[in-house]
C-alpha cells in the first residue's frame, strides 16, 4: 500500500484521500477593513468587529456582535464567509490568529485583513488552520515589527494551505463549532456561579456595621455573636525540619507549603512529607482533620483550604484549628473576610506577611452552630457545582487542544 502523505492524525470516519496543498492566494481573494477604531462606539446602530476583538475575545467564529457605530459610506460590510486576521499587535504569536464571521451586513473595522475563501476553502476550516495548523506558523515568522509587529494580505496570499475535500472540511468545522459551543455553556455557567456566590457572600454575612447579614435561612433570628478570631480558633504557624537532614523527610506525615494551597476547597495530601523525627526537630505542628482551616500568612497571603486529614505546614501558614462549637466550612466561607483583614494589616520589608497575634485580633461575627451549618453546606454545595463545571471546562479545553494538534497539518 503506498504511504499516505499530507493527512493528519486524527480523521473522521470514511475520508482518506490526500489533502491538496494551494497557497492562499489561489484559493482566496483578498481586502482591508475600513476606517473606525474604539473611539467611534456608540451604544447602538450597526453592528461591527474592530481587530481589537479578535484580542479581547477571541473566538474562531464571531456570530454575536455587540460593538456599534454609526456607519460611514464606503464600508465594508461582512457577506457572510468572511476570514478576518489581525493586521497589527503586540507579538507574532498573537497576530497569526483569524474569525469567521458568518454573519451578513456587518461592519469590518480597520487593521483587519480579509479573506474571501472561493467555494473549495470552508471559512470555519480556514480560520481554524490559519489559527494552528501551519499557515499559523508560517504566519508568526512573516510578522514584522518590534513593540508593534505588522501582518499584510501580501504574507497571507503566500502561505501554504494544505486542505482536504469540502465535505472533509466542513466536518472539521461542525466539530469544533459544536465543541466550541460546549466550552461556552459550561464557561457561562461557571461565571454564573461565580458570580452568585460573590453576591451570597456579600449578603449571607454581616457587612461593616451590622449584626446580621442581609439574607438568612428560615427559622434562624437574633444577632449574631461578635469575637475575635482568637475566640474561635488557636491560630498556629508552622516550620521546616533541616532540609539536609535525610531522617527528617520522606516520611508519612504531610507537610504543605502555601503554594501547594490555591483554589482547592481541601487539602488531601501534600508535595512533600516529613517522618515523626522532621515533625520533632521543627516548630512544625500536627493539625487536625476537618478542624483547621489553612491559612497563607505570606508570599500570597488568604489562600485557605480544610484539611481533609491530619498533617502540617511550613512557615508560610496561620492556620486556624477551630474550637468546639465552630463549623469548618462556615469559616472557610468568611476567608474573604478574613483575607481582607489579613492584606490589611500585613507588614514586613522583605515580604508582606501577617502575624498570628495580629490575625488574632480581627472582629468577626459568629452565628450559632446550627446556622454555621446551614451556611456552610450550602457553601460547600456551591463551591462543588463550581469546581464541576471547571473540571469539565478544563477537560473540554484540553480534548480542544488535543484534537487541534491532531487533526491538522
Amino acid at each position: 500500500m503506498a504511504e499516505r502523505i499530507n493527512v493528519p492524525e486524527i480523521r473522521f470516519k470514511r475520508f482518506d484521500d490526500n489533502w491538496q496543498e494551494n497557497k492562499l492566494d489561489e484559493v482566496a481573494d483578498f481586502s482591508k477593513g475600513q476606517g473606525y477604531s474604539k473611539g467611534d462606539l456608540v451604544e447602538s446602530g450597526t453592528p461591527i468587529v474592530l481587530y481589537g476583538r479578535l484580542y479581547t475575545d477571541y473566538q474562531v467564529i464571531i456570530d454575536n456582535v455587540n460593538t456599534y457605530v454609526s456607519a460611514k459610506q464606503g464600508s465594508i460590510y461582512s457577506n457572510g464567509r468572511e476570514v478576518i486576521v489581525p493586521s497589527s499587535g503586540e507579538s507574532a504569536e498573537d497576530i497569526a490568529r483569524a474569525s469567521t464571521i458568518l454573519k451578513k451586513g456587518v461592519l469590518l473595522g480597520g487593521d483587519l485583513n480579509i479573506v474571501y475563501p472561493n467555494k473549495t476553502i470552508d471559512p470555519i476550516f480556514l480560520a481554524l488552520n490559519i489559527s494552528n495548523g501551519i499557515p499559523h506558523k508560517d504566519l508568526t515568522k512573516r510578522a514584522q515589527g518590534k513593540s508593534v509587529v505588522h501582518l499584510r494580505n501580501n504574507d497571507l496570499k503566500e502561505i501554504e494551505l494544505i486542505h482536504p475535500s469540502p465535505k472533509e472540511q466542513s466536518k472539521i468545522g461542525t466539530y469544533f463549532q459544536k465543541l466550541d459551543k460546549l466550552i461556552t455553556l459550561h464557561q457561562q455557567k461557571y461565571d454564573k456561579l461565580v458570580t452568585i456566590k460573590k453576591a451570597m457572600l456579600e449578603k449571607m454575612f454581616p457587612q461593616k456595621g451590622a449584626d446580621v447579614p442581609e439574607i438568612r435561612f428560615k427559622g434562624f433570628t437574633g444577632t449574631w455573636n461578635l469575637s475575635k478570631l482568637r475566640d474561635i480558633a488557636d491560630i498556629t504557624g508552622g516550620g521546616t525540619p533541616g532540609t539536609n537532614i535525610k531522617e527528617y523527610w520522606d516520611g508519612d506525615i504531610d507537610w504543605y507549603s502555601p503554594t501547594e494551597i490555591g483554589n482547592a476547597m481541601y487539602a488531601n495530601g501534600s508535595i512533600k512529607k516529613i517522618t515523626s523525627l522532621g515533625l520533632e526537630k521543627s516548630s512544625a505542628k500536627i493539625l487536625p482533620a476537618y478542624k483547621t482551616v489553612l491559612f497563607t500568612s505570606r508570599a500570597g497571603i488568604g489562600d485557605m483550604a480544610i484539611l481533609e486529614r491530619d498533617g502540617a505546614t511550613n512557615q508560610g501558614f496561620q492556620s486556624l484549628v477551630l474550637k468546639n462549637g465552630y463549623e469548618a466550612y462556615f469559616i472557610y466561607s468568611a476567608g474573604s473576610l478574613i483575607k481582607k483583614y489579613a492584606l490589611k494589616y500585613a507588614s514586613g520589608s522583605t515580604f508582606l506577611e501577617i502575624s498570628s497575634k495580629q490575625l488574632g485580633n480581627m472582629d468577626i461575627y459568629v452565628p450559632e452552630i446550627k446556622e454555621q451549618s446551614k451556611i456552610g453546606e450550602y457553601f460547600q454545595n456551591l463551591d462543588n457545582l463550581i469546581t464541576l463545571h471547571q473540571k469539565e471546562l478544563k477537560k473540554l479545553k484540553n480534548i480542544k487542544k488535543a484534537c487541534l494538534e491532531k487533526m491538522f497539518i
